[in-house]
């Protein structure tokens, strides 16, 4: 983004001034090698990338479930066995699940162009998935052991 400022001289007389949106980053909380797969996803994104930025969300979500201690054959089955365990709720396995499909579209020939925008919700919805997994289930137990010493003193 540029920005640029006439202080009464006019623009000519302005270099403009150049500023980069802050990258995003995950919580801390997300294991590091994770936010590593994560990371990478978003330098795909941002060189236009798109097939590429969907396989690195699925290597993602397959990272995300073998550090959650799933260990079935495909990503399928280890996505049904964290809602299994209670992990995830029905919503963030459909979530993950449509990530999984959408991954398929970067991991394997299609065709088919892969958008934009689908590469942005990707990576949007896999932001949210460990968010969800590594940052606010932690948040949420800590808010609610708190509760019961309240309540159990």
């Amino acid at each position: 983004m540029q920005v640029r400022e006439d202080y009464g001289d006019g623009f000519e007389d302005d270099a403009p001034g150049i500023f980069y949106p802050s990258k995003r980053r995950l919580n801390f909380a997300v294991p590091r090698e994770l936010r590593d797969e994560f990371e990478e996803a978003l330098t795909c994104f941002e060189a236009k990338a798109y097939r590429a930025t969907l396989v690195m969300v699925r290597r993602t979500l397959e990272g995300t479930c073998k550090d959650q201690g799933a260990g079935k054959r495909t990503l399928a089955e280890n996505l049904r066995e964290l809602q299994t365990q209670g992990k995830i709720d029905g919503l963030l396995a459909d979530w993950a699940d449509l990530l999984r499909v959408v991954g398929n579209k970067g991991a394997h020939f299609t065709g088919e162009a892969v958008s934009a925008q689908d590469a942005k919700d990707a990576l949007d919805f896999a932001e949210a998935f460990l968010d969800h997994l590594y940052v606010l289930r932690a948040r949420f137990d800590e808010f609610k052991s708190r509760q019961s010493k309240k309540a159990n003193p």
